[in-house]
């Protein structure tokens, strides 16, 4: 995907990141709408939301290859970027939606393409993760905010994909 910023899209009444995603600045847990979120209306609070909040923008707002049908209101998921790829972030009302027409097929290209940048595609509904290959996908269960995904490889191949706890970081 190449982005580019698309002035002409605006969230209008596409509030589904507020319930997606986790804002930690006001504790609010991904996968439950944001108290200060009327749904499809907007934000209560937007004059003074958190930096977390003015920061975000999903891959539809600023990527204009991704055309009206991936509007998360429209589509049931949020597209974002991790340090290590996309994220397509579902509604948990709609775990399956990114296997609808027409996002499957691109998302498995992403998958395609990603596996040759060493690029991750992860499917995320509530703390379910399944990572996106080529080959297959890999449906690694819950994972916690103390794991990670490691990923097996074969050149540039993913064979295999595990989660791991995170040691907790050692104080000097």
């Amino acid at each position: 995907m190449t982005s580019s910023s698309d002035t002409s899209k605006r969230c209008g009444d596409c509030t589904l990141c507020c319930k997606v995603m986790e804002i930690e600045q006001l504790a609010k847990p991904a996968h439950a709408w944001c108290p200060h979120c009327r749904p499809r209306q907007g934000c209560t609070i937007y004059q003074d939301r958190p930096a977390e909040c003015r920061d975000f923008s999903c891959l539809w707002l600023v990527n204009d290859l991704l055309d009206e049908a991936w509007q998360p209101s429209r589509a049931k998921f949020v597209l974002t970027t991790s340090e290590d790829g996309i994220e397509v972030r579902c509604d948990p009302g709609f775990p399956d939606a990114w296997r609808r027409v027409p996002y499957y097929a691109e998302i498995r290209e992403w998958a395609v393409s990603g596996e040759q940048h060493d690029v991750t595609v992860i499917v995320i509904t509530g703390r379910r993760v399944v990572l996106i290959t080529p080959e297959r996908e890999f449906d690694l269960g819950e994972v916690g905010p103390d794991e990670r995904i490691v990923r097996e490889l074969e050149g540039t191949r993913v064979v295999d994909a595990r989660v791991v706890r995170v040691d907790p970081p050692v104080e000097p």
